[in-house]
């Protein structure tokens, strides 16, 4: 008898709105971002400390509903390139069957993109239709737990820098 297929798992909506000049582009959310219904809600993913650092505010003390408001006041946009995949965990590389968002419309949902940031590898893979786009397209280290080999202050380094390139500052 053959293994069952893990369920075929959906991602969550964007977060972009007019303003987006910078889109953060993950691969799919984990585990505990699905069950929170937030992005990045694992406690040891860098993504919200690397933001307060930059923008010197405490994201990780406010409601996640105003960490939303608070990117989207600094032009930053979110989201996955994944819509659907199956996954056991919450590891990149158990991606199966994947399916590509929309990439397209960030054209559309944001109109003053400049930028599309990839937040790791596996989300750089989509490069191709993200370039397609007509904006500078930038691979950051992932914010991922399991990224350990880059420190919290080289990733930092990396992530001020592009935020820097495209005014959100």
């Amino acid at each position: 008898m053959s293994a069952s297929p893990s369920p075929l798992l959906c991602g969550l909506p964007p977060v972009i709105d007019a303003r987006t000049r910078l889109v953060v582009l993950g691969s799919f959310p984990g585990v505990a971002s699905l069950e929170a219904g937030q992005y990045y809600a694992h406690p040891r993913n860098q993504f919200w400390p690397l933001l307060s650092t930059i923008w010197g505010v405490d994201l990780r003390a406010l409601p996640y509903a105003e960490r939303l408001a608070a990117m989207n006041d600094h032009h930053l946009g979110l989201w996955d390139v994944y819509a659907h995949c199956r996954r056991e965990g919450s590891l990149d590389r158990a991606i199966a069957d994947a399916q590509l968002n929309d990439l397209a419309s960030l054209r559309v949902r944001a109109p003053g993109l400049t930028a599309v940031a990839h937040n790791g590898g596996e989300s750089a893979r989509s490069r191709r239709v993200t370039e397609a786009l007509g904006v500078d397209v930038v691979r950051l280290p992932s914010t991922s737990p399991a990224n350990a080999s880059w420190s919290f202050d080289r990733k930092l380094a990396a992530w001020r820098a592009v935020f820097e390139a495209h005014g959100l500052l």
